[in-house]
């Protein structure tokens, strides 16, 4: 693999890895943080959302991983 093929590949592979977190954390606050439910009145809605930015991630990162790791 070339150097910026790597350097490419790897840095998306910490992009999708990292919003996966991101939207992780949001889900478990929106779960456990009294204050953070205060701030969204639809709460069930919210968390819909964030799973369905975990579920894009994970499909990028799972395409990422088979179709362009050498």
């Amino acid at each position: 693999m070339s150097d910026l093929r790597e350097a490419i590949v790897k840095a998306s592979i910490a992009h999708f890895e990292g919003q996966i977190e991101k939207h992780k954390i949001n889900v478990e606050v929106l779960l456990n943080n009294q204050v953070g439910v205060a701030e969204h009145p639809d709460v069930m809605d919210t968390i819909e959302k964030e799973l369905g930015f975990i579920a894009e991630y994970h499909d990028k990162l799972e395409v990422l991983n088979r179709y362009f790791q050498s």
